[in-house]
């Protein structure tokens, strides 16, 4: 019991005390939501509503105070909720937008933005009221300028807005759009007080942003790619959606005029069902949910344009009594047309089939290993590409005009990722440039989303120069061989290996895996059959192979073979070939032992290789890298759940265990690069990774096995 005890007595302190760190990480936030609660206990509005009390009109802001000279009311207003209920929203909703705007901008510049946002709200709200409800008779603006309010949610709001400034694409343009799209829809659909509050807050950040950053506010139309176009028309089907929703199950008396459904509920609810499952299609860039989508949103924008036309020119000659919500349809043929203008302008994006005929369709060029074998021996590859051969991958394979491949992409498509393995294999680098701009081009017109895993330094530049991003997931150890000696002091042990294994009477034996005696074959079967079933886990993919791999003809096999003839040992070796098919190295791929056999048995094995392949000219031997061994230490979404896969497989598969011993043999790191094109792709990414190396188990039985072990 104490065994497993004490991890998880550990894991739990670090847990609180990344939390005790939070609020030092934001402290303006962390002392406004403390003098929130403060206040709340001290006069009670924790438990008690503050509106139908004295105090109320003592703290709350709004046209009403501010007309009785109550200017106090803009800093205390700002510290209270009407309802008990509230504060979780107040107090929550300041803690996580503001948090977020301090952590991006600083606490000086998130203090300044949330301080001028709420304060430009409040005031420039009442004073527009003031000048409406004197100027027109608005029947909404002389409703709400009686109105007070209490809040800090203008500010968040406006904080946020503010921190945008500080994102990158094209996160930047998304979070714009979606703070701005709240605060219009909800003024124009709902319409309160703080409604009005939260436009202008919203506005102002926007401005604001810039500004703090010490550079001159300006409008500047944002790339917009066929991901971008995509996500801009699933985004007004959603809106689309949640205004139905909002208009029926909230109905409120806003800017627009009441609201006024006839539908029952299941209408109005099947109606935005529709609307989500057009924005799922359009978000995967389904061409026939653009042309559902394009087909709905024009008969609609048709049917509102005639009827709102009858209604201005005749209304006794129509049958829907719209004269008195003009304002209403107005607004709502405007989002219309913006719905499907984005549809005609982003259709191109729009190419994906149907997910029937994806299946007709397979992989691009069928699943031919022959011409893979063959372009590698032409072109040569790096020291993972005889990995794009096996079995369970597919091939990219663009031809010239006469029909010869120009290279090919080998690649899985797992949870609507295209996942291409290794570097793509070409003639020259600039081959291998234009084939990857086609992979990802034709992948990203099909609505997938296309990365590349183990790739090295020139894809992540390839990348780089397309404004992509790229995380280290592995380091490849290569043994330069030409040099290589086991002597001085660092080789002690492979030097004692090496000599317990003559004393022990083990000797290496190489060859084709195929070619050897069947007893030899079976005895491998069995310790890899060993190795396996000690596992919680099937034996991974991928990346990684096993004895069917091994019985590749191009691949050699190393033995440790005792007197009697018992196998102690077997790894297998991939060929890396130069362009012209010139043999320059081989890569470490499988390594088992018997459990009770020849302790050293792996550091005899690897040297052994390498003495025999440096007698054979090879230039280099890698020992591959160890899948998620290095993941987790850069810090980004992506790299962190990554890191958690590693380190719950750890105790199941010992990556991070081999990738140490493998620093017994002094080896050149070469990292390994993940390379994907924004974060918004990270979770489908990840799924994808662990349904690759893992095809036909759950994720919930990886994480629970996962756990288990750990804590074991």
């Amino acid at each position: 019991m104490t065994a497993t005890a004490a991890p998880s007595v550990e894991e739990a302190g670090a847990r609180s005390r990344r939390l005790a760190a939070l609020p030092r990480r934001v402290p303006f936030t962390s002392c406004v939501v403390l003098v929130m609660l403060a206040l709340g206990v001290v006069t009670g509005t924790l438990w008690d509503a503050l509106e139908p009390r004295p105090l109320f009109t003592s703290v709350a802001y709004g046209l009403p105070a501010f007309e009785q000279a109550q200017w106090w009311t803009v800093v205390t207003g700002a510290l209270f909720a009407l309802q008990p209920v509230q504060y979780v929203a107040v107090a929550g909703g300041f803690a996580i937008l503001a948090g977020f705007a301090e952590f991006r901008l600083s606490t000086r510049r998130a203090a300044v933005a949330a301080i001028v946002t709420q304060a430009a709200a409040v005031l420039l709200a009442a004073g527009l009221l003031w000048l409406l409800t004197r100027t027109t008779e608005w029947a909404w603006a002389i409703r709400i300028a009686d109105d007070r309010d209490v809040g800090f949610s203008a500010g968040a709001l406006g904080a946020l807005a503010a921190s945008t400034a500080v994102l990158r694409a094209p996160w930047r343009a998304r979070l714009r759009l979606a703070v701005a799209a709240y605060a219009v829809l909800m003024f124009l659909y709902v319409g309160v007080l703080w409604d009005l509050e939260h436009l202008i807050g919203v506005g102002v950040g926007l401005a604001l942003g810039p500004v703090l950053l010490g550079r001159a506010p300006h409008l500047r139309r944002p790339r917009i790619d066929r991901a971008e176009w995509r996500i801009l028309a699933a985004v007004t089907f959603v809106a689309s959606a949640l205004i139905q929703l909002l208009v029926f199950f909230v109905p409120a008396d806003g800017p627009l005029g009441a609201s006024d459904v006839d539908d029952d509920a299941w209408s109005v609810l099947v109606s935005a069902g529709v609307a989500l499952v057009l924005a799922y299609g359009l978000r995967r860039g389904k061409r026939v949910a653009w042309r559902w989508a394009v087909a709905i949103t024009g008969f609609f924008v048709a049917i509102l344009f005639l009827a709102l036309l009858g209604a201005i020119f005749d209304p006794a000659d129509v049958d829907l009594d719209l004269s008195g919500s003009v304002p209403a349809d107005v607004v709502t043929i405007v989002l219309w047309l913006v719905q499907l203008g984005v549809l005609l302008l982003g259709r191109d994006a729009f190419r994906g089939p149907s997910r029937r005929r994806l299946r007709k369709l397979g992989p691009l060029d069928g699943d031919e290993r022959e011409n893979a074998v063959r372009l590698l021996h032409r072109d040569g590859g790096t020291s993972l590409s005889w990995i794009t051969t096996w079995e369970g991958n597919h091939w990219y394979v663009p031809r010239l005009p006469d029909g010869e491949p120009v290279g090919f992409v080998a690649y899985q498509l797992h949870q609507g990722t295209a996942l291409a393995l290794g570097d793509p294999v070409a003639p020259t680098a600039a081959d291998r440039t234009a084939l990857l701009d086609s992979f990802v081009a034709y992948w990203d017109s099909q609505g997938r989303v296309p990365c590349m895993f183990s790739a090295t330094q020139e894809v992540a530049d390839w990348a780089s120069a397309r404004g992509w991003q790229s995380v280290v997931v592995a380091e490849e150890a290569v043994i330069d061989l030409p040099d290589l000696e086991f002597k001085g002091k660092a080789w002690q042990d492979i030097r004692t290996a090496l000599n317990r294994a003559g004393k022990e009477d083990v000797t290496y034996r190489s060859g084709r895996l195929g070619e050897l005696p069947r007893g030899v074959l079976n005895q491998v079967y069995a310790i890899s059959t060993m190795w396996t079933g000690q596992k919680a886990l099937p034996e991974m993919g991928f990346t990684l192979g096993g004895v069917p791999e091994a019985l590749d003809p191009e691949v050699v096999v190393g033995l440790a073979v005792d007197g009697e003839g018992t196998v102690h040992g077997i790894t297998s070796w991939l060929p890396v070939y130069a362009p012209g098919g010139e043999l320059v190295g081989r890569t470490l791929d499988v390594m088992r032992r018997l459990p009770d056999g020849f302790r050293p048995t792996t550091e005899f094995l690897i040297a052994s290789a390498c003495l025999q392949f440096q007698e054979q000219g090879l230039r280099f031997a890698s020992l591959s890298g160890a899948p998620l061994a290095h993941a987790g230490a850069e810090g980004s979404a992506l790299d962190t759940l990554l890191g958690w896969l590693g380190e719950s497989l750890e105790p199941l598969y010992g990556f991070r265990s081999l990738e140490s011993f493998k620093q017994k043999f002094k080896p050149r790191p070469v990292p390994l690069y993940l390379v994907f094109q924004e974060e918004a792709q990270l979770a489908r990414i990840g799924l994808a990774l662990t349904r690759a190396y893992l095809p036909d188990t759950p994720l919930r039985k990886i994480a629970s096995v996962g756990l288990k072990a750990s804590r074991t």
